[in-house]
């Protein structure tokens, strides 16, 4: 399909990004920078250490932070990392849970509610936040909390609960060291912002590339291992981002169900795409699923690419993905001619939630 604007034109971005968030996509490498910094000089209880499992408190671009944690650090973690988008608590929270509220805002009432259980409840607890309710509740009841300062929108604020997040879990020594994996992940991540931002040029850059090729089209993501929550996030992204519809698959699951699928409604299935997020760490029968997959879905007619991250250890592969993702819906909102940053139908479901 013809996109009707030209991603090359630097006039274009000051037009439609009103609220500026390209600034967020080119701070994204120095921001996990100082995120990891922030967890490494941060004094933790060192009763936390005794923690028997682990609690992620978030909704949106604060909750995934947290899946991003659970997904990387499930091989190796010592205790299981859950991640709880509720207001209520899951029963098995007690004295033995280290609950990690995480909310940019610290307005997300959701968020509010299952902490405040916490309390209640005896667990060992932190906050990540810039402020709000969550801060005030944390210096009345004496709880540890790691505040930053950056004004975007929560999903711009990602390295924080993510880098934030996985540092802590290091220095309870729930993990190993993964200062050499955040130092090539930063690398990473600089060298791809020089190969994907607004100035590179359409023929040279495969996030601009792939955003035209979605445009006009039904993006469907699939993950696997370590790109599973990845998956999760590009999905979120081209939700807020591009204003556009978007879903997301895992393997091996989505090979016992969503295959079949690929027949009816033609109008949808030929007017879908599909991104595969592949990883060398990937386990092998997934690697070799995600090839046949593909070539179902060019026998269904549906367009189709696959994607690896960049890197050796699991979190640049990660990170590099998450940048990736985010820059390709950005470009897709320019060619769907809205500004990426607002969230309005979110604002409006606050608004209407408050009055009640």
């Amino acid at each position: 399909m013809a996109t009707q604007n030209n991603l090359d034109n630097p006039e274009l971005y000051p037009q439609i990004d009103a609220g500026g968030m390209l600034e967020h996509l080119h701070n994204f490498p120095r921001l996990c920078e100082q995120a990891w910094r922030m967890a490494m000089d941060f004094s933790l209880p060192a009763n936390y250490q005794r923690a028997k499992k682990i609690v992620i408190l978030g909704m949106g671009g604060s909750a995934i932070g947290g899946d991003l944690v659970s997904s990387l650090c499930s091989s190796e973690s010592k205790v299981p990392i859950l991640v709880c988008r509720e207001y209520d608590l899951p029963k098995y929270v007690d004295a033995e849970t280290l609950v990690i509220a995480s909310s940019y805002s610290g307005m997300t009432e959701e968020t509010m509610s299952a902490f405040t259980q916490a309390v209640e409840r005896g667990a060992k607890k932190l906050a990540i936040t810039t402020g709000g309710k969550l801060k005030s509740f944390c210096e009345k009841e004496k709880i540890p909390y790691i505040i930053f300062d950056y004004s975007s929108q929560p999903r711009a604020a990602l390295p924080f609960s993510f880098f934030i997040s996985l540092g802590i879990l290091q220095r309870l020594d729930f993990v190993s060291d993964k200062s050499r994996d955040v130092s090539e992940a930063v690398f990473k991540l600089q060298n791809l912002t020089s190969e994907i931002n607004e100035k590179v040029a359409t023929a040279q850059n495969p996030a601009k590339a792939l955003a035209e090729k979605l445009y006009g089209r039904l993006p469907i993501v699939y993950g696997a291992g370590i790109t599973s929550e990845v998956a999760h996030r590009w999905k979120g992204q081209l939700n807020e981002n591009s204003k556009t519809m978007a879903f997301y698959e895992l393997f091996s699951e989505l090979n016992h169900n969503a295959i079949v699928g690929y027949s009816f409604p033609e109008e949808v299935t030929h007017q879908s795409m599909v991104v595969i997020l592949d990883s060398s760490l990937v386990h092998d029968r997934n690697r070799l699923r995600i090839e046949v997959t593909r070539n179902l879905l060019e026998q269904a007619g549906i367009y189709c690419q696959v994607l690896r991250g960049e890197g050796e250890s699991a979190l640049s592969q990660m990170a590099t993905l998450i940048l990736l993702g985010d820059y390709v819906s950005y470009y897709l909102a320019l060619l769907n001619q809205v500004d990426p940053t607002p969230v309005k139908p979110i604002e409006f479901l606050k608004n209407q939630l408050a009055r009640s």
